[in-house]
């Protein structure tokens, strides 16, 4: 084997960074070694990863290729040290999760994999689902948790649990009374909605396919609470998870409304890259997350 764990590092960090300095910066190490150690790989294997642009160093057709065996080796390399140091220890952990499980399921079970785990630091961050596949393909994430179907080759999508999302007003609204809604009554209300390109959005405009050219969406959010908020003022009626309006339908302050010839079900996925390395973390973050009830 000609090339080195010192080597892959430097390649991985020049990748993310697209300027050898800052990379060599966060791998404490001086300029001249990283870049010593960029060109001692390339010139190793008579190949070049980079098109130098300036001072910028920006990944070319081969080094867009096998960026992401050189991760999941460090991976590996990473989560072999881990064990060996720690025994077998869960180590860091990166979770990205769309908005509804976000809020409403991911700081739980942070808190029980922290209980369970002590020694391991979780970094929740939270965004729509496609935002949180992007950042899955690049890497910078472990592991995702999302709301809204996806299909792309480089990832491992990985049903979760059921869900289904709820057409909800405020106590006072008119249709508050209505036994159920027909299509007519859809059509004819004024929706505050998720944006488009989240998951809630995407099975909400596949639950009322047919309609959907002629709805009066009067406000399109990114947080569920704002929608909440805008319901509870009258402005309109919404649609979300029922993950998301339990308390809001046990106060009183939104009701349910009855949609039957509509299917609003849907599943929570699992995201990870293919060629990313499952450490003992990820697969006890997924068993946990799988014992959820």
């Amino acid at each position: 084997m000609r090339f080195s764990l010192r080597q892959l590092q430097v390649f991985i960090a020049t990748a993310h960074f697209q300027n050898l300095s800052r990379a060599a910066d966060s791998l404490a190490m001086s300029q001249s070694a990283a870049s010593s150690a960029l060109a001692e790989l390339e010139h190793q294997y008579g190949i070049q990863l980079f098109d130098r642009i300036g001072k910028r160093l920006q990944l070319n057709a081969l080094g867009h290729a096998l960026r992401p065996q050189a991760m999941a080796l460090l991976q590996q390399a990473d989560a072999l040290d881990q064990a060996l140091q720690q025994h077998s220890e869960a180590g860091p952990l990166k979770i990205g999760a769309t908005l509804t499980i976000g809020n409403y399921l991911a700081v739980n079970l942070m808190a029980r994999f922290m209980r369970d785990n002590p020694h391991s630091k979780v970094e929740l961050q939270v965004a729509n689902t496609a935002a949180i596949a992007a950042r899955i393909h690049n890497f910078e994430l472990d592991l995702g948790l999302i709301e809204g179907e996806l299909h792309d080759s480089e990832l491992e999508v990985i049903p979760w649990r059921d869900d289904e999302l709820v057409v909800f007003c405020a106590p006072g609204h008119p249709l508050a009374n209505k036994r159920k809604l027909t299509d007519t009554m859809l059509a004819d209300a004024t929706w505050i909605l998720r944006e488009p390109g989240s998951g809630t959005r995407q099975t909400f405009d596949r639950a009322l396919h047919g309609l959907l050219p002629g709805l009066n969406i009067l406000l399109e959010l990114q947080h569920t609470e704002a929608i909440k908020r805008a319901v509870e003022a009258e402005l309109g009626i919404g649609c979300l998870s029922k993950v998301a309006l339990v308390e809001a339908f046990k106060r009183g302050s939104l009701v349910p409304l009855h949609v039957p010839q509509r299917d609003f079900r849907r599943l929570f996925y699992f995201i990870l890259h293919k060629q990313k390395y499952r450490t003992a973390g990820i697969e006890r973050w997924l068993t946990l997350c799988r014992q959820l009830p």
